[in-house]
Parts: structure tokens; sequence; C-alpha cells
């Protein structure tokens, strides 16, 4: 009981279950405490408190209903990463509009094809993405998120700024959102979000969420990764991408927390010294990004340390090596969420024996996207961590040729569908109801989830045997000669990789090719003496240029099979 009290003091409670709920009612509750603001240059601007969120939300709400959105529409919100991207979600939902979440980083033809699927009734954009749209037929009110002030936001498409917010008060009652503006009803089972995903399998789909569904993953998230009103976070991961919205925006509004958008791209150049200066004690990040800070600045500087060396003083090699890598993420970090994607073995168990508050998590936008995950330390390693409360996770029996079972999930965080495809929303789900996730794993006695590989991604040997090569990527991308790497079937179901250089290794290699040729030789029978004869890779090719990736950097497999 002293743990659910504890909750209830530091969370929003909510009834309906809605995100237009969420958003008063953490206006009300935090009032003018920093919900968002923007790093740009070594220092802070345009800070939003709670109270003027819940302000400019119910602007936006009225802006689209004077544009003739009503309940059920859709609006697409093609925008980087910047406080008015919630205020556009949050909008949408006061006006009962269904949010189209779009990644900055899609081609124009990507664009449009999720405008007429989705069939928009209006989209937001910014001066950064607006060009994207400009050649496409999307004959609907655009909204200009950078031209958000006090006085309202700005709308083109024949419509100028004074004229979208005109009649629209800068005043508005924190507890009655819809007085004097007829916001419609809106349910937590109604939907909240369409979200068109960009998947290693090639397919695009637009999966359709409650805001019940939503409201549920991001008050659940809280038994795993505490939040509270003291709380910074600092937003590396693009807001379109379920992972992100939940988990760093709507688990940190439900909490009170702070976060901080980055003006550019979150390129080294700009994230270290925004680190510096935010001092973040949460941050939620893929694999790849800590991969790399191992790899390339870590890994190097520790095996030549003396400490590390000598096997008495290798204990506290690591420990102070696990001090720097906090120390250069601030030194508040006190939950680094790592997910998206499979973490690499290597990596893993340095975090963990550095004692550095990793916590990694499983999910799938399908889920909204989190299945199971944990707080730091409190996990087996090279685990997911506890189901999430409330979900349930059983393991299939393995289907014919497989040797594991597929992990399948229901709860109330399961997606509604696939927006406009029944045939793929009834493909997704089993007889029963369970939505299988494509991933194969299984669960200790514990309870704890362990991801084996995705189904589609397995390869089937020359005598049937089943090769997972993502256990082969980990052992090669461990090597300080590989960037990154993937495997696929060759002749007769024999492993192949294709493997990207790291920067120096491609040095090497146009030095001397001969000598670097019986390198590469080397790390394909030193990989292989690590694998069961039947998982053993035939060579190793060259790529000059880096694999295509989703949004939280898993390589499109489909375009390299």
């Amino acid at each position: 009981m002293a743990n659910l009290r504890s909750q209830n003091f530091y969370m929003v409670s909510l009834e309906k279950m809605t995100l237009a709920e969420l958003c008063v009612l953490a206006a009300d509750k935090y009032k003018n405490r920093r919900a968002f603001e923007i790093y740009r240059e070594g220092k802070v601007y345009d800070p939003v408190s709670y109270r003027l969120l819940g302000l400019r939300s119910r602007q936006f709400g009225a802006l689209l209903g004077s544009l003739g959105v009503k309940a059920g529409d859709r609006v697409m919100i093609l925008s980087e990463n910047c406080p008015e991207w919630p205020i556009a979600l949050f909008g949408a939902a006061m006006a009962g509009a269904i949010a189209v979440p779009v990644l900055p980083d899609f081609t124009p033809e990507q664009i449009g094809a999720i405008a007429g699927h989705a069939e928009l009734s209006a989209l937001c954009v910014t001066e950064r993405t607006a060009a994207k749209i400009d050649a496409l037929e999307v004959g609907v009110p655009r909204i200009y998120l950078d031209t958000m002030e006090n006085t309202g936001i700005g709308a083109g498409g024949g419509m100028g700024i004074q004229a979208a917010i005109r009649g629209i008060p800068k005043r508005l009652p924190l507890r009655e959102p819809g007085k004097g503006f007829a916001f419609p009803e809106v349910k937590g089972d109604d939907p909240a979000v369409i979200v068109y995903t960009s998947g290693a399998s090639g397919a695009s789909k637009g999966v359709l969420l409650s805001h019940r569904n939503l409201i549920f993953c991001a008050r659940a998230s809280r038994s795993l990764m505490k939040v509270f009103p003291r709380d910074r976070l600092l937003s590396v991961i693009p807001l379109a991408h379920t992972y992100e919205c939940t988990l760093g925006l709507l688990a940190a509004i439900l909490n009170g927390a702070s976060i901080t958008y980055l003006d550019k791209p979150p390129s080294p150049v700009v994230l270290l010294p925004a680190i510096q200066s935010i001092r973040p004690t949460i941050m939620l990040t893929v694999p790849l990004f800590i991969e790399k800070i191992y790899r390339q600045k870590i890994a190097p500087a520790l095996h030549k340390s003396p400490l590390y060396r000598c096997a008495l003083t290798r204990p506290l090699a690591l420990y102070l090596a696990g001090r720097q890598l906090n120390a250069a993420f601030g030194g508040g970090v006190r939950s680094f969420g790592i997910g998206g994607a499979p973490l690499a073995a290597d990596v893993e168990d340095f975090l963990r024996r550095s004692k550095f508050p990793y916590a990694p998590g499983y999910g799938l936008t399908e889920a909204a996207p989190l299945l199971a995950g944990t707080a730091p330390y409190r996990f087996p390693a090279h685990s997911a961590g506890s189901i999430l409360p409330g979900v349930e996770i059983r393991i299939a029996p393995p289907a014919p040729g497989f040797t594991e079972g597929e992990i399948q999930a229901r709860g109330a965080n399961i997606m509604m569908g696939y927006y406009r495809d029944e045939g793929a929303t009834k493909n997704a789900f089993t007889p029963d109801g369970w939505l299988k996730t494509g991933d194969l794993g299984s669960l200790d006695k514990g309870g704890h989830l362990f991801i084996r590989g995705r189904i589609k991604a397995m390869i089937l040997g020359p005598s049937g045997e089943n090769i997972y090569p993502e256990e082969i990527e980990i052992l090669l991308n461990a090597s300080p000669l590989i960037e990154e790497a993937l495997v696929r079937a060759g002749e007769q179901g024999i492993p192949t990789a294709l493997a990207v250089l790291s920067g120096e290794a491609k040095k090497r290699r146009r030095a001397a090719a001969e000598s670097f040729d019986r390198e590469l030789e080397e790390l394909k029978n030193t990989v292989n003496r690590q694998l069961p004869p039947f998982s053993r890779i035939s060579r190793i090719e060259i790529r000059d240029e880096p694999f295509e990736k989703t949004p939280t950097q898993k390589i499109k497999r489909f375009l390299y099979q």
C-alpha cells in the first residue's frame, strides 16, 4: 500500500484515460513547473510551463475546430522534436482528432502515401519539414508549429495567422477544456494516434492506438522506471516513435518532470555539450547509441589500462570506467533506458560490470510500445526484464522447423488494429486474441523475458537447423574492425556476413589490402570458433555504404536478403 500511495502522490490521477484529460490535469497539478524547453547553442530557450502547456493545447484544439476538423478526423504531425510537438498532440486530442505522427526523415513519397492512406483533415509542419510536402497534392490546411507564440498558432493554406487565432481567447479554463468551444467528449477507448511503422521487415502499416493504450502503458511504466517532478529528461529519439512518445513524453507528463529537446539532430557535436549543460537524470536511447560510445571511446582506453590488464584490479578499472561514462552523461543519470533493438552482449557485459544504471526493455509499436522492462540493476544479464504489470506474455509452442516459440501478448496496451487493413489486423492476432509479436523468446522461472531473435530473420540451415543471425552479428560487431554487420542466408542456407568497416579498418585496408584480408579471415575464424558448426559463416563481404536503418537503428533486413 505504501508504494501505491507513493505512486498516486506523484502521478496525475486519471479517470477517463485520455490524452486530453492528462494534459488538463497535469497543467492544473504541476502549474508553473517547467514542462519543456529547447537547447540551442549552449543555452536553453522557450521554456513552457505545465500551465502554458494546457493553455496552448486548448488553443491548438480550438484552432483545429475553426479549420473544420471534427472528432475522428486525422491530423498529421510532421515535425522534428520540439515543445510544439506535444502541444499539437494534446491539441488534436482536445478536438477529438486522431494524430498521425510522422518521422521527419521519411521521404516525400512515404509522406504522400501516408497522407493519402490516412485521409488527412489538417497537416502540422515546421519550416524544416514543410519542403517535403510542398510538391504533394495534400489539399488540407497547414498549421505551422514554428509560429506558435503566446498569441496563438499560425496557419497557412488560405488562412493567415490573425484569421486562424481570431476569437480564441488568451485565457482558457483549466478544469473545463471544452467550455466555450464545444470540444467533443473523448473516451479512453477512442482512437488517439495512427503510427505508420518503418520496420526492418519493410511492411509499413498504420498502427491504430487508443487513448487507453497509451495512458495505460505510460502509467504502468512507473513500476519499472519511477519518474518524479525533480527529474530532467533529454530527448534524443524522434517523438513520432511510440517508444519516445509514451515513455519519454507521456510518462514524464504524468509525473511532472521536465523535458529538454535539441534544436538540431543529436550528433556528438550537439549532444555532448547539451548533456553537460542539462545533466539529465533519465535518458531513453537505442543500443547503437551506447554501443558506438563503448567501442569507439571506452573499450580502446580500457584495454590499455594497467588496472584492467591485471585480474585483481580489473573490477576497479571497470568501476572507474563506469563512473567516467556517467560523468560523460552529465553525472546525474540514474536510469538509462535502452530499447528498440537488441543490445550487444559485450556492451551489456561492460555496463553491468561497471555498475552503469542501464535499463533494457522490450516492446513494439503495436503494444504502445512496452511489454517488458526493468529498473537498473534488478534483472538477469541479457534479459529484457520483467513483464509490464497488467500485461500477459506467453511463449507459443515452437512451429514446425523451430526450436523456440513466439512471444505473444495481451493487455490494455495492445493496439486496436491496423488502420484500414482488416486482413493484416486479423493476421496479427491468434484466434484466441493474443498479439503475435514475431519475436522468438523464453521466460525464466522468475518471469524475466529473454529475446532470441525475429522469426523472419531466422535462417534455416542446410540440415534444418535454426540459425539466429543476431547472435552472429553481435560477435562480429564486437570486433574493432567492424562498424556494423548483417548475416543472411547464402548458398544452401549457409550464413554469410555483410559488414561495414570501422573508420580505422578502412584506413588499414587502403594501406595494405593483402594484410587486411588476412585480418578479416582471422576474424571470421575467431567468430566461427564461438559458434556451433551449423551456424558458422562462410565469408565476410565488405560494404562501402552503411546499411539503411529504421528510426530505432535496426537494419532493414528485407533490403539485403
